[in-house]
């Protein structure tokens, strides 16, 4: 009951935000208040940085590297085009959005996808001048598909970066796996949207009011050094899974690559337009502290017995067949997810799948399943991941106001079909992978 206290009051501050504070300040005092209780001890804090500093890492960097290229241009340039390749359609406008956010979300993680696309997708339906309705129907699409299309690759969610870390699971096998799976839950999004928001999409707009994608590029150099660093990134990280090198000093690399481009530190900074010093003074750093301290936290409920009441509810999932087991797990994780966050609920769902006595093959299909409920679930409700928190913060202060009420009403409309069809594509698919 005491870890349960603690667990919800330091959750309650994370959301809350009391000024000064930050979520990074309220998960550590948390965890200092567990530890000084007795909920989790001295040896579980190396335990837990274990778990979580590659992730945590990996995510800045991710991070920064999204907000250099977006002070560059290179989002608003790619929204533009797609904006112009709609070709005045607004019914092959709104896919082209949701696709141009999966593949954001794919490569700059949810959190960025849903922090720098936001706002210049609403920046381009101002100029396009839709309505209010229909305006809200491309800016639910961007922020649910931040999360339902972050399963592709290991970086694409700090979630899957955890949960592949716990599970000693290669970027490449983690992508054989996820990369399909992930192309159903963004066609099950899109179709779920568009039944959904189908009537409000207008069905034509005018594109003399928008700019030129070339426009939008502030930085001429970092823009040309995105694509070849970028697919550069990607190989980096399929070449060094063999040698061991962790994921957060690949990214890390890349990023110290683009400041250094953006910067023009070769010539004492002259020429340059990203300010770095500024990048790197907003980057999320409090994240460090959250993962340390709300894990922590976390681990307290799992010292006192909620990993074993996780790993009877798999046991007895895993004895039900294949199907049940996936959808029960990733239903189950989803659940959660939405009550904690997602960050503490992957480490509960990991510590109870190691727990839990059942075949290899039905653990492998528990262990991506838990992904796929801690990334797409936590849109049943506004708490349910940082990205979401971070979408609703980015629309209020652009006078979008969404209520909890009207989120929720959406979350519990789209989420469970999208949710159920990826479960499903991963009982069909994993199976047919060699193990």
């Amino acid at each position: 009951m005491l870890a349960f206290i603690i667990f919800i009051v330091t959750l309650v501050l994370v959301i809350w935000q009391p000024k000064g504070l930050g979520i990074g300040w309220s998960a550590l005092g948390g965890a200092l208040v567990a530890l000084a209780f007795g909920v989790v001890q001295l040896s579980d804090v190396a335990v837990v940085w274990d778990i979580v500093w590659d992730a945590t890492f990996t995510f800045v960097a991710l991070i920064i590297i999204s907000l250099i290229l977006d002070r560059a241009g290179f989002f608003g340039w790619a929204a533009l085009h797609v904006a112009r390749l709609g070709n005045g359609q607004g019914r092959l406008l709104f896919p082209m959005i949701v696709i141009l956010g999966a593949f954001i979300s794919a490569f700059f993680a949810n959190d960025g996808a849903a922090l720098l696309l936001t706002p210049i997708v609403i920046a381009i339906l101002l100029r396009l001048k839709f309505s209010p309705p229909s305006a809200l129907a491309f800016i639910i699409a961007t922020g649910f598909i931040a999360d339902t299309a972050s399963l592709p690759l290991v970086t694409s969610n700090l979630v899957n970066i955890v949960s592949a870390n716990y599970f000693d699971i290669g970027f490449g096998r983690y992508a054989a796996v996820m990369v399909p799976v992930n192309i159903i839950s963004v066609i099950a999004t899109l179709a779920v949207l568009w039944v959904v928001y189908a009537r409000q999409i207008p069905t034509h707009y005018s594109i003399t009011n928008l700019s030129a994608p070339a426009s939008a590029i502030e930085d001429m150099l970092v823009f040309r050094a995105a694509f070849p660093l970028l697919a550069l990134l990607l190989v980096a990280y399929f070449a060094t899974e063999s040698i061991g090198i962790p994921i957060s000093v690949v990214t890390g690399a890349a990023a110290l690559m683009l400041m250094a481009i953006a910067g023009r530190w070769w010539q004492g900074g002259r020429e340059a337009v990203v300010s770095v010093s500024d990048v790197v003074r907003n980057a999320p750093w409090q994240i460090v502290l959250f993962s340390v301290g709300m894990y922590l936290v976390v681990y307290g409920l799992g010292n006192a017995g909620l990993t074993a009441y996780g790993a009877q509810i798999l046991n007895w999932l895993g004895q039900q067949g294949n199907i049940i087991a996936t959808v029960g797990t990733g239903f189950l994780s989803a659940i959660v997810a939405s009550i904690m966050n997602n960050m503490p609920s992957t480490l509960v769902g990991a510590l109870a799948i190691d727990s839990a006595q059942v075949p290899a093959a039905t653990r492998e299909l528990m262990i991506y399943a838990n992904v796929i409920g801690n990334d797409l679930g936590p849109k049943f409700t506004p708490i349910g991941s940082l990205a979401t928190l971070l979408w609703l913060h980015v629309l209020a202060e652009k006078d979008y106001k969404i209520s909890w009420g009207q989120y929720m009403k959406i979350g519990l409309l789209i989420t469970p079909p999208v949710l159920l069809a990826t479960l499903l594509a991963l009982v069909f698919w994993l199976p047919m992978l060699p193990s």
